[in-house]
């Protein structure tokens, strides 16, 4: 990953690492937003909390899953444009011309070549990853903060809060690897007219593929770096989301 990492910066420019944090910040606003929000919903109002007030484990997996597959789902485009401006580094280096030359650029191309309908190329795996990560980060956070008031001495504030949110990050990243995997070779792959896939028919046939290609630990490349990308984000976000609630006189998550 830092071998990676000091390429880029030493071929390309440091602020090249940066490069598709326009899409990021447009997925994270649909994505994030979508899936808070439908989660809530679930445990309020669907699954609802048991009458101890406590969110049973396979409720917050079930909501977990639902949320995230549906807010992925709708930011799904923000995600494919993402993709192929990050790949753009290894074009050039390649020798090869490059596809797009912003996200704008990227979001006309896959609408010139696929339609509408081209904009959740790749979006099956994409949903997949998405549901396994965010009811890893979910339903492992609310959890472990959960089980943390009630059996030791912390109180609700940032320390619990850091420890729950580091084991959701962990688990985030050991169930969503094998996914991000499948969804990136499948979302950058090379496309024909119509818009379809030239060498995975789908997130099954990639998975198959890599798994007697390259063997079972070929789903966990780029481990180190999901984790470490995921570890300060669910940090981040958390600490940042119950400060949030608090503020405005909302129970804590």
């Amino acid at each position: 990953m830092l071998r990676v990492a000091f390429g880029v910066a030493r071929d390309e420019g440091f602020l090249k690492l940066w490069q598709g944090v326009t899409p990021a910040i447009y997925r994270h606003i649909v994505y994030t937003g979508g899936r808070m929000a439908i989660y809530e919903q679930l445990r309020e109002k669907v699954l609802c909390k048991n009458a101890d007030g406590i969110f049973p484990l396979w409720k917050a997996i079930i909501a977990g899953m639902t949320s995230g597959a549906i807010g992925q789902f709708a930011a799904s485009p923000t995600d494919l444009v993402k993709v192929q401006m990050q790949t753009e580094g290894k074009r050039r280096l390649e020798g090869k011309s490059p596809r797009v030359r912003g996200a704008g650029h990227a979001l006309r191309k896959i609408l010139a070549e696929g339609g509408v309908r081209g904009l959740w190329a790749g979006w099956v795996p994409n949903v997949q990853r998405a549901a396994l990560i965010n009811m890893g980060d979910l339903a492992t956070y609310e959890t472990v903060k959960h089980f943390l008031l009630r059996h030791t001495s912390l109180k609700d504030n940032w320390i619990c809060h850091s420890l729950s949110s580091a084991s959701a990050g962990l688990v985030a990243a050991c169930l969503g690897t094998p996914a991000d995997v499948v969804k990136t070779r499948i979302m950058n792959q090379p496309r024909d007219a119509a818009g379809r896939g030239l060498r995975y028919h789908s997130s099954l046939h990639c998975l198959t593929n890599t798994l007697n290609d390259e063997g079972f630990w070929a789903l966990y490349k780029g481990f180190i770096p999901t984790w470490t990308r995921l570890a300060p984000w669910s940090l981040t976000f958390w600490i940042t989301y119950e400060h949030i609630r608090k503020l405005v006189g909302v129970s804590s998550f």
